[in-house]
């Protein structure tokens, strides 16, 4: 099998050579990775790892993103970003939040909104044609993500405050960004005519210890918009991925309703999240992503932790089901031989000679 055959098989249940694998780190743990094997790029790293998918990217060609003064970095709806640091590691996070202050939906007028005219699809052909042994994705966790992406355009706790209100400001901005990805995503799959694999949105729906809004909020500003762009990648012959953290058990039945297909990154150690009873209760209907916690088991415990944890997986989902990797990104700090021994477990490593 190659990889796209792997991952198609196991979301269909028809079993694998191995389980498909989703690799997911930050720069740091990319980085140790590359001179571990002692390759340069991102995609070289991915081979080595047994990474079975690529995903498809569209090219910014609108206004010049700034860099500024104070080295942040500008982004599509005028927020910037600065690396900020963690101690061994950093973040971008958003260090300036140009809706902020507004009250009125009147002064979005004043502020430019990004069209997918400002995105290049030309070469999302070549793109499709260089990864074909791969299941291609087009998207990423950042889009959609009414709560985090304008989180990050007017701040957390005003999003919150918004979601409680439902304020007008917030309900136009949730508009325009529906809006845009809409459109984003369609270009990007008719581009692609049809060999696309998966789109992938996202949309931070839970906490450690349960949801961080209610299905009530969800229904009344999202779903609708959720079930349009399951839709539409249905009609381009497409499945959905989305991602959230924390604990949704109690939105997954209604994420299925609209049309999900895989879930991603499934944090097994937030509340209602454990592993056996997802499978148990919504393995028929929908996939999983990730699964191997990157809050315990990956950092903090042994090689023989693990490959257990691996182990428990090969034998929950011998038929498909899971497309196995790390519940978010693995952190600074993890040890390399727990993430290797993640991968070796899953037979990926092996099979790319490691």
């Amino acid at each position: 099998m190659n990889s796209r055959e792997r991952v198609l098989n196991s979301l269909d249940r028809r079993g694998y050579d191995r389980i498909p694998v989703k690799h997911e780190g930050t720069p740091e743990v990319n980085l140790e990775l590359m001179s571990h094997f002692g390759v340069e790029n991102h995609d070289e790293l991915l081979d080595r790892l047994g990474d079975d998918f690529r995903y498809i990217q569209a090219e910014w060609c609108g206004p010049e993103l700034r860099t500024f003064a104070d080295g942040s970095r500008e982004g599509w709806w005028g927020e910037r970003y600065g690396n900020i640091s963690f101690g061994d590691g950093s973040y971008p996070e958003a260090v300036y939040l140009p809706f902020a202050d507004i009250t009125d939906v009147g002064q979005l007028a004043e502020f430019r909104s990004p069209s997918p005219d400002d995105l290049d699809f030309n070469s999302i052909p070549n793109q499709c044609e260089r990864y074909n042994a791969f299941a291609e994705v087009f998207g990423s966790a950042g889009f959609f993500d009414f709560i985090n992406g304008i989180a990050r355009c007017r701040g957390v706790e005003q999003v919150l405050i918004d979601i409680a209100l439902e304020d007008p400001v917030y309900v136009r901005l949730v508009e325009q960004r529906y809006e845009f990805f809409m459109g984003v995503i369609e270009r990007a799959l008719r581009a692609a005519a049809g060999r696309i694999d998966f789109v992938h949105v996202g949309e931070d729906l839970g906490t450690q210890n349960g949801l961080l809004i209610s299905p009530r909020k969800f229904e009344r500003l999202f779903a609708a918009k959720y079930r349009a762009v399951f839709d539409l990648a249905h009609r381009y012959g497409a499945r959905a991925i989305m991602h959230s953290c924390g604990g949704v058990r109690r939105l997954i039945p209604r994420l299925i309703d609209l049309g999900l297909d895989v879930l991603d990154v499934v944090q097994v150690g937030a509340q209602g999240m454990k592993l056996h009873e997802l499978h148990a209760a919504y393995g028929g209907d929908l996939a999983f992503c990730g699964t191997v916690d990157v809050q315990t088991t990956l950092p903090f415990g042994t090689v023989e932790d693990v490959q257990r944890e691996v182990e428990l997986r090969l034998e929950l989902f011998e038929n498909g089901g899971l497309f196995l990797g790390p519940t978010h990104a693995i952190q600074v700090g993890t040890p390399l031989d727990n993430t290797l021994a993640m991968y070796r477990a899953a037979g990926s490593l092996e099979m790319c000679g490691e």
